[in-house]
């Protein structure tokens, strides 16, 4: 069982009154993690322990910043058969998914690194004699990262790796589902030997974590925001950092449509959709859960995908090897069999899978899917893809727009000019082109529109987050005023 303390300062301590929470596993049900229930108090003192540590972190030059994020990708690689065990016992993930994870999350380090010589400023032409204009980039104090369980080392290191890099210091704030997981993220940090205090950890209990949340947006010290999980938490999130004038950064759900045009190639659009729709049994923000087919195509194309489906073993990942593994709870997996039965009930088709076991569902594909159904609309974050049949482009551009939702989507075509044309009538973030919808690099923007959030991670995007832009002038001559 793993004991997770508080983070503060570099240092691990109990929560202020003693109290812990339990993680158990989705499978057995057995405690996997004790976890301190951090106060509220406890996370005023990790805000001060960021705001404290700011001149110190912000004050060292970027070679120096980007020498001890690469020192943090290393140590994080060394410890990822660690993070796999913490993945498997906490989120039931496979190992498959735990070390892209790593490798995804040691990357985004590395290119943060990167990042630190980028951040940069202009000298702007001004009409006033005698006087040089500027702009430049400075970072902001200290950030607040929130991240969920679902890839938990990827998006734990997003949350934190590019405001450090800008100069930032950070609070993290750990999934109740994954303490563990995410607490490994803050110790590979701080044995590189960052300032103390530099990073912090906070876990709270989940009955606690509105409370807590709200008092870290609220905290003087605390300047920026950046939220992966829940359009729903989202909102409360955003709405929480209206009232204080802070600006947040936020990636939400998704209802990622794949469009199959009819002339696309059969055999590469099932491989994109399986890995799309059932990687880590579809509890990624940009799995695919619409896939939109050409009439011409689609029975072609599902009978594919159906017997591609069926070859994907379910089960628990520490019983043996498996493709798909555990939804993070039973509870999960319930909603999805009832989504699965839902649309059934109405119509579907269901050409592979729809059985579940405890938090174990089997790779699903229900067809001939309809607005009435509410698998149409509703996010299911599970190993499920509908299919919805389209008679022309037109109507596949409407149907893939027809969602709450904009973060990823896929067209495939051979004809290219055709697919980027409709990329481009897309409403969504990503879109790519004879790819799957799950896709991530380190250097890219990534973010969606309508209610999958706003602002961008990755790269050159993320410093315009992470940084407040400034205007400074000097004045080289006298200078001549009206009075």
């Amino acid at each position: 069982m793993y004991d997770v303390r508080l983070l503060i300062r570099d240092t691990a301590v109990p929560a202020s009154d003693g109290r812990t929470f339990s993680r158990c596993n989705p499978i057995t049900g057995q405690v996997v993690t004790q976890a301190a229930a951090a106060t509220v108090s406890d996370a005023g003192a990790a805000a001060d322990a960021a705001a404290a540590a700011f001149p110190a972190w912000s004050g060292l030059g970027p070679g120096a910043r980007r020498s001890k994020l690469l020192r943090a990708a290393d140590l994080l690689e060394q410890r990822a058969m660690e993070a796999a065990a913490r993945m498997a016992a906490e989120t039931g993930s496979t190992a498959a998914w735990a070390q892209l994870n790593v490798r995804l999350g040691a990357g985004m380090l590395r290119e943060a690194a990167a990042l630190t010589t980028q951040i940069g400023g202009e000298v702007i032409p001004s009409d006033k004699p005698h006087l040089l204009a500027m702009s430049i980039r400075q970072p902001v104090g200290v950030v607040l990262g929130m991240a969920p369980w679902n890839a938990p080392i990827i998006l734990g290191v997003r949350a934190l790796a590019t405001p450090l890099a800008c100069g930032n210091t950070v609070v993290f704030k750990a999934s109740e589902l994954c303490p563990a997981t995410h607490r490994l993220i803050g110790e590979a940090l701080c044995a590189a030997e960052l300032p103390p205090g530099t990073v912090n950890v906070v876990t709270s209990a989940p009955e606690d974590a509105a409370a807590i949340v709200e008092t870290l947006i609220a905290h003087r010290s605390v300047r920026r925001i950046n939220f992966t999980g829940s359009t729903r938490v989202g909102r409360i999130v955003a709405q929480h950092a209206a009232r204080h004038l802070k600006r947040v950064l936020l990636e939400l759900g998704g209802k990622a449509p794949l469009l199959v045009l009819d002339d696309a190639d059969l055999e590469e659009a099932v491989k994109a959709s399986a890995f799309g729709a059932f990687m880590n049994q579809g509890q990624i923000c940009m799995s695919t859960e619409r896939i939109v087919v050409s009439e011409q195509v689609a029975d072609a194309f599902v009978a594919r995908l159906a017997e591609r489906a069926k070859t994907l073993r379910a089960g628990d990942p520490q019983s043996g090897p498996v493709v798909l593994g555990l939804l993070v709870c039973v509870e999960a997996a319930e909603r999805v069999h009832q989504l699965i039965q839902d649309a059934v009930s109405k119509g579907a088709i269901l050409a592979a899978g729809g059985n579940r076991n405890g938090a174990v569902v089997e790779a699903t594909v229900l067809d001939h899917v309809t607005p009435e159904m509410r698998i149409y609309s509703e996010e299911s974050f599970g190993p499920l893809v509908t299919v919805l049949r389209v008679k022309d482009d037109e109507e596949a551009i409407r149907v893939a727009n027809d969602s709450e939702f904009g973060l990823s989507a896929s067209v495939f075509s051979r004809d290219i000019g055709r697919a980027l044309e409709i990329a481009r009538r897309i409403e969504s973030g990503i879109c790519h082109i004879n790819g799957p919808t799950v896709q991530d690099e380190p250097q890219m923007p990534f973010g969606g529109v309508k209610s999958s959030g706003y602002g961008r991670f990755g790269g050159k995007a993320g410093i315009e987050e992470f940084t407040e832009l400034r205007w400074i002038t000097i004045a080289t001559g006298p200078q001549h005023y009206p009075i």
